[in-house]
């Protein structure tokens, strides 16, 4: 894992990053399209951590801080680098940045059925909150 390089997105990013998603996270969300993670990086540009392998986009975690709450969306790794330490190199650099910020707590969104992602958090050190539930209104159709 020597070869692994955490950087933070760049506007020029965008179409790299929003192709990635398409082969590599479980499921699509209403922001996935260009303006939605290009407010995200005007907002607050250093959410959008990028894993690097050789050039290569190897993973992704966008790590929001909203000066009260830390939380984490599109933790996905290119199945070619799955098992390879990039989810756990990318969450340590998301938690320090929650650290700098002051942030006391992650939460991270994680689909239901997505058994292969549940490990992956379990073996950072997250657990479901069974008292808790999400809900949602979308604000756009």
């Amino acid at each position: 894992m020597n070869d692994l390089a955490i950087r933070v997105a760049a506007p020029e990013d965008l179409d790299t990053v929003l192709a990635f998603w398409k082969d590599a996270a479980e499921g699509t969300s209403i922001s996935d399209d260009r303006d939605g993670v290009a407010r995200l990086l005007d907002r607050d540009p250093e959410s959008l951590l990028l894993a690097e392998r050789g050039g290569e986009l190897a993973g992704t975690v966008i790590a929001g801080f909203d000066g009260w709450r830390c939380h984490l969306y599109r933790l996905a790794v290119h199945p070619d680098h799955r098992r390879q330490g990039v989810a756990s190199a990318l969450l340590r650099a998301a938690e320090e940045r929650f650290t700098a910020l002051g942030g006391r707590r992650g939460d991270a969104m994680v689909l239901d059925h997505n058994a292969l992602a549940h490990r992956a958090w379990r073996a950072a050190g997250y657990a479901p909150q069974p008292e808790w539930s999400r809900w949602v209104k979308p604000l756009a159709s």
